[in-house]
C-alpha cells in the first residue's frame, strides 16, 4: 500500500474500472440531459476515481474529451497542488484532510449527504490560479457497488463579491468613519493640538488608499494583466522604510517592529518591482503583527543567497498545523468570514517577481515567512510549489 497522509491510496484494477464506467456510459436521453447541465456532475467509485463526468467539467479544465478524466481523482483532473505531493495522488496528502471536496466525497461513500466548500490552488496554463468550489455529495448504490455523486459549482465570483463587500462596506467604511470623526475633532481642538489630528487623518486616509490599491493589484494579477516596473533597490533602506510605514499601523499598537542587523556590511542591491515587493512584504508584516501578543516583536531581515535575495519576517508565535496546511488558500482566514486574501496575494504576487514564498512555524523558532526573489527580475512569472515547509 502506498503511504498516505489522509485517505486511502489504492485504486481499482483496469478491468473493474471499465466495468464501473460501463454502468454510466449508455447514450440515453438522461445522459444528454446531464451533459446539458451548466454545473459539473461527477460519479466516483469507492476508491474516489471518476467513472462518469458530464461535459460541464471540460470548461473548468480546458479539455476536449471527458474520457481523458475517467479513472483519475478530482484533484488530479483539476491540477490541484496537493494531488502531486504523494505517490497515491489526490486525497493522500496531509493537506487533503482540510479539503472540502475530499471530506464531502468520504461522507458520500459512507452513505451520508454532505455539502462543503473547497479552496483549491493550481498551476493552470503556466499561471498560479485559485478556485473556489461548492461540492455537494450524495451516496449512490448501483449493482451492489457504492458510488458517490458530486455536484460541483464554481463559486469564485460569488466569493470575490463577498470579499469586496466586506472590504468596502466594512473595513473602508470604518476607516472613513475615523476620518470624519477626526475632522469633527478639529473644530473643537486647540490650535496647538491640531497637528496630531492632521497626522491621524493622513494615516487613516492612506490606509483607505492602500486597501483600494491592494484590491486593484490583486484583480490585475488574477486576470494576468499586471504590468511590472523594475528598478534598482537597496535592501536595507527599503526595509527601514517599510518599518516606518507599518510602525504606525493599527495592528502594530503595543508591538515592536524592527530590522535585524545585516550580517553582510556590503549593501545589497537588486532589481525588481518596488510596489509588488512592498505589497508582499507589507502583508507579511501585518500578518506577523496580528499574530503577535501585546509586547511582542516582529523582525525583518534580508540576505543574499547566490543570485537571489531572501527576505524574512519573524514573529514568536506558532501556527496550528491545520492553519499551516491552508495558509495560501484564497479566502482561508482565522480572522472571520470573507477574509484570507493576504497570504493568497503574497503567493500570487511572488510568482510575478519570479519568487518563491515559504514558511516554517514551530514553538521553539516562532513563525518565519520567507520570500526569495532573483537579484535581476526576468520577463515572465514562473509557477512554483505550495510553500509549506
Amino acid at each position: 500500500m502506498l503511504d498516505s497522509g489522509f485517505a486511502s491510496s489504492p485504486r481499482v484494477s483496469s478491468a473493474c474500472l471499465l466495468r464501473q464506467q460501463g454502468y454510466f456510459s449508455v447514450d440515453t436521453i438522461t445522459r444528454q440531459l446531464l451533459d446539458a447541465l451548466p454545473g459539473i456532475l461527477l460519479v466516483l467509485n469507492g476508491q474516489r476515481q471518476i467513472v462518469y463526468a458530464n461535459r460541464a467539467l471540460l470548461k473548468l479544465i480546458d479539455k476536449d474529451d471527458v474520457s481523458a478524466c475517467l479513472g483519475l481523482r478530482p484533484g488530479e483532473v483539476f491540477d490541484c497542488d496537493h494531488a502531486r505531493e504523494m505517490p497515491g495522488g489526490c486525497g493522500t496528502a496531509e493537506a487533503c484532510g482540510t479539503c472540502g471536496a475530499a471530506l464531502a466525497t468520504l461522507s458520500g461513500l459512507a452513505g451520508r449527504e454532505d455539502l462543503r466548500e473547497c479552496r483549491l490552488t493550481r498551476c493552470h496554463n503556466e499561471r498560479f490560479e485559485a478556485l473556489d468550489l461548492r461540492v455537494e455529495a450524495k451516496p449512490l448504490v448501483h449493482m451492489g457497488e457504492a458510488f458517490v455523486v458530486l455536484a460541483i459549482t464554481d463559486i469564485s465570483h460569488e466569493k470575490r463579491r463577498q470579499a469586496l463587500e466586506r472590504i468596502f462596506f466594512h473595513d473602508i467604511l470604518n476607516l472613513m468613519g475615523s476620518v470624519r470623526g477626526f475632522a469633527e475633532l478639529l473644530q473643537t481642538y486647540n490650535l496647538e493640538n491640531r497637528q496630531e489630528i492632521y497626522q491621524l487623518i493622513h494615516e487613516a486616509s492612506m490606509q483607505v488608499i492602500d486597501e483600494i490599491e491592494a484590491q486593484r493589484m490583486l484583480l490585475a494579477a488574477e486576470s494576468g494583466n499586471l504590468r511590472l516596473q523594475a528598478e534598482l533597490i537597496e535592501a536595507e533602506p527599503f526595509l527601514s522604510r517599510l518599518v516606518e510605514i507599518y510602525r504606525y499601523h493599527q495592528v502594530a499598537e503595543g508591538r515592536t517592529l524592527a530590522v535585524a542587523e545585516a550580517s553582510d556590511p556590503q549593501p545589497i542591491l537588486f532589481n525588481t518591482d518596488r510596489t509588488l515587493l512592498g505589497r508582499i512584504l507589507g502583508n507579511m508584516i501585518k500578518n506577523a503583527l496580528e499574530a503577535s501578543v501585546e509586547g511582542g516583536t516582529v523582525t525583518l531581515s534580508c540576505r543574499r543567497r547566490d543570485d537571489q535575495i531572501e527576505f524574512a519576517v519573524r514573529n514568536a508565535g506558532e501556527m496550528p498545523r491545520s492553519v499551516q496546511l491552508q495558509i495560501f488558500k484564497r479566502y482561508f482566514s482565522t480572522k472571520g468570514e470573507h477574509r484570507g486574501l493576504g497570504t493568497y496575494s503574497m503567493k500570487l504576487l511572488s510568482e510575478y517577481l519570479h519568487g518563491e514564498i515559504s514558511f516554517v512555524s514551530a514553538a521553539a523558532s516562532g513563525t518565519i515567512f520567507r520570500l526569495r526573489i532573483p537579484i535581476l527580475l526576468g520577463p515572465e512569472p514562473v509557477f512554483r510549489g505550495d510553500g509549506v515547509a
